[in-house]
């Protein structure tokens, strides 16, 4: 909201107040819950920082409580892959418990934080809180030319992004939408998160959720850059105006929370029965042929063509190989990785063991954040393309994110490289 819009919409409150108190006779009014609430979560100087505070929470929350429900998940897909390897001899047995077995359970042993984060999102969401949040954000998303209509589309975004750019469709002004299409790709989608419980837990377990809580922060933190400069440079205009009724606070339900929980969570659980699948596969295939051997396949091919590219970073072939699959789906960076390492008994602990063997904390962080940054999936490009109707934007919003998330992994290795 500009200046004068902000001015002029006080003025029209006041006005309407002077008026009601002209007409109507009020009886004392109590203070309320919901007034005394929002008296500290709507506070001029505490407002972002409880926010802020209350999403580290749930960061924390959503690592801590799944941890043992992923176990039980590892130890039942560890299992099932080495009962196939070692009752089916061959190709066929590689590919059964090797590809599919270890594969899609190096992806669905994180099925439990999605759904842990989904369900406290939908806690504070059915609290009345989200309304605030996007009321205290509304002023700082106008310094740096976004609306606060922006907020929800950019909250949607850590579930998933296709949606999240889809419900842009709510903001009336075309630079506004566009803007806010072209930042929301660096929301942190609940894709990625299954890679950051991976590389967080393997070189960061003491402090994993408040190392993934910062990769969240470090995607509003770049969001927020890139909206001053594409306004500067593209979007001339101000934001609109943003105008929210608030909802009375109220104890979340559990059932509402639940539902929402599955019904957010549960494209997760299709994604990898499909996608993720068909990926982890033909992975396997690549990584298995011509000869049988890892490094002389066609996969390895593929992936040493690449790591010159990536030599700055110190990322290696295997790493590049995933994140080229992640174009596909960022659910399948963990499957690939599990198919090109290789997993032991213990299939989410022996992939970290390997992992932290290949490199060290500043590349892993490095490579949390380039997972972060480049392109969510082909889907979100498709809805990108269907939304601006444009191959102009959809193409920058590509080739802005590739270029980001290596220049942002390049200056982590270097200043990280120079402080060890």
């Amino acid at each position: 909201m500009s200046d004068y819009a902000a001015y002029f919409a006080e003025k029209r409150y006041e006005i309407i107040k002077n008026v009601l108190k002209e007409c109507v006779t009020e009886k004392e009014k109590k203070l309320t819950l919901t007034d005394a609430l929002d008296k500290v979560f709507l506070d001029k100087y505490l407002g972002i920082p409880i926010f802020l505070i209350l999403m580290w929470g749930v960061f924390e929350f959503a690592f801590s409580a799944s941890a043992p429900f992923s176990d039980l998940i590892d130890m039942f897909f560890s299992r099932l892959a080495e009962l196939a390897s070692e009752n089916i001899s061959g190709l066929l047995g590689s590919f059964i418990g090797d590809g599919i077995i270890s594969g899609l359970g190096a992806v669905l042993v994180f099925v439990p934080p999605i759904f842990f984060l989904f369900f406290a999102l939908s806690l504070l969401e059915d609290s009345g809180y989200i309304a605030r949040a996007a009321f205290v954000m509304d002023k700082a998303l106008n310094k740096v030319g976004l609306t606060g209509k922006s907020f929800v589309p950019m909250l949607l975004g850590f579930g998933c992004n296709i949606p999240a750019i889809m419900s842009t469709r709510t903001i009336e002004n075309y630079e506004d939408r566009l803007l806010t299409i072209l930042v929301n790709p660096l929301m942190s989608c609940s894709a990625r998160l299954p890679v950051y419980v991976l590389i967080a837990g393997a070189f960061f377990p003491s402090n994993a959720g408040t190392v993934i809580f910062s990769m969240y922060l470090l995607g509003v933190v770049l969001a927020i850059i890139l909206a001053k400069l594409f306004r500067i440079a593209f979007f001339k205009g101000k934001p609109s105006p943003f105008l929210l009724e608030f909802p009375q606070y109220h104890r979340p339900s559990l059932r509402n929370a639940l539902t929402n929980m599955w019904n957010r969570g549960k494209w997760f659980l299709i994604k990898a029965g499909t996608i993720i699948f068909a990926i982890v596969v033909l992975v396997w295939m690549l990584s298995s042929f011509p000869t049988g051997e890892l490094e002389s396949s066609y996969l390895a091919r593929i992936g040493h063509a690449m790591q010159p590219l990536f030599k700055p970073l110190h990322f290696d072939w295997k790493i590049c190989i995933a994140l080229l699959t992640g174009f596909l789906a960022k659910e399948a960076v963990v499957g690939t990785l599990g198919v090109l390492y290789g997993l032991g008994e213990e299939a989410e602990e022996a992939l970290q063991a390997i992992l932290a063997q290949s490199f060290d904390p500043v590349t892993a962080y490095a490579i949390m954040a380039f997972t972060l940054i480049y392109i969510p999936c082909v889907a979100t490009i498709g809805v990108i393309r269907s939304e601006t109707a444009s191959n102009k934007w959809t193409l920058f919003a590509v080739a802005y994110g590739i270029v980001l998330a290596y220049v942002i992994a390049l200056i982590i290795t270097l200043v990280g490289g120079a402080l060890a």
